[in-house]
């Protein structure tokens, strides 16, 4: 069944409306994600979910649900407390908030503070003081991340603690941008609008410092049907309630592992490795955690296979790697200020 993005925005409304006397001390919910920047008319894809952000009062807020099917739709829902949302000037400066408020995608606002929200992010998103500040919100991602990256720690979070901020170097440039700052497409953005802004190349260096600039569709192809084995091995053997369990479900797989196809058959395969490795990565955590060690053996050796095309094979790789992002971040600043100074959408 298609949806149009307007549809999936009224379930998420409904999901909102029904369920907001259970969820912990509700004071609001919003868009995020593809349904907050996709055109109400255009279909939603089969391969995406639908981010629904849940505010609560309380100082903490609770785990995420995560994943959950509504309506021919697949709900993606997180809470966030007040304190992490903050001011105007809070939600501006953040690059991964503020494309939430530039325009309405509040599902629900019983105290008023989301329309605020909102009504100062839209008058002042396409700034160039905002947008440059949430450009250094992105860069400040990356050196943060990667200062994280414990090598002491199992190999599988190690690769997560490298890969998630070397791919905000995409979210740096499609901040530039005024595009969405999407997680498992970002590879894909980033090329369209490195093209439209006639820095082709540069896409080949952020491939290159990924490591998957070299690979062949065949190769991405045999990587993605080994990791696609992993996922229903994890999805299988799946109890410890770790935050992202929900992303290795049924219910996710025609995003996790769907979407990953579509793109190798698209020809965009090596936009594809991203997602695929994030993936990987996620389902070696739950089996490490939760199968026989035979299938968690069986499923490492197609994971490692994967990040030896990478050039990773250890510890020390993940840590040159992560310096090799720090000393790219001079060029992808260059990038992002010819980006910033040819935006006809930046007001000054």
């Amino acid at each position: 069944m298609t949806v149009t993005v307007l549809e999936a925005r009224a379930l998420a409304a409904r999901w909102t409306a029904e369920h907001r006397e259970e969820l912990p001390s509700f004071a609001g919910a919003f868009l995020g994600g593809s349904a907050a920047w996709l055109p109400g008319d255009a279909d939603l894809p089969a391969t995406s979910d639908v981010d629904v952000m849940v505010v609560t009062a309380d100082p903490q807020a609770p785990p995420k649900l995560g994943k959950l099917p509504y309506g021919g739709v697949l709900l993606d829902v997180t809470f966030l407390s007040w304190d992490q949302l903050g001011s105007g000037e809070d939600v501006l400066a953040s690059y991964h908030l503020a494309g939430s408020f530039r325009t309405n995608t509040i599902l629900a606002d019983p105290t008023g503070r989301l329309a605020e929200l909102h009504a100062t992010t839209a008058r002042n998103y396409a700034k160039r003081s905002w947008v440059r500040r949430r450009c250094q919100h992105a860069e400040r991602r990356i050196v943060d991340g990667l200062g994280r990256l414990d090598a002491s720690g199992p190999f599988h979070d190690q690769v997560t603690a490298w890969l998630f901020p070397t791919g905000v170097t995409t979210h740096v440039l499609l901040t530039a941008g005024l595009r969405n700052p999407t997680v498992r497409l970002r590879y894909l953005a980033a090329r369209t609008l490195l093209h439209e802004y006639d820095h082709a190349e540069f896409h080949e260096e952020l491939l290159r410092l990924l490591g998957c600039a070299h690979l062949t569709r065949e190769r991405v192809d045999e990587h993605l049907r080994a990791m696609a084995a992993a996922f229903d091995a994890a999805a299988a053997a799946a109890r410890t309630p770790f935050p992202f369990a929900s992303d290795v479900t049924a219910a996710a797989r025609p995003i996790a592992v769907d979407g990953s196809r579509a793109l190798v058959e698209q020809d965009r395969h090596r936009e594809a490795v991203f997602w695929i490795v994030a993936t990987y990565a996620r389902c070696q955590k739950l089996l490490a955690a939760d199968a026989p060690p035979a299938t968690l053996a069986r499923c490492s050796a197609g994971f490692r296979e994967l990040l030896g095309d990478l050039g990773i094979g250890s510890p020390a790789d993940l840590r040159r790697r992560a310096q090799d992002v720090r000393g790219f971040l001079p060029r992808l600043g260059e990038v992002k200020e010819a980006i910033l100074a040819a935006n006809p959408g930046i007001d000054d």
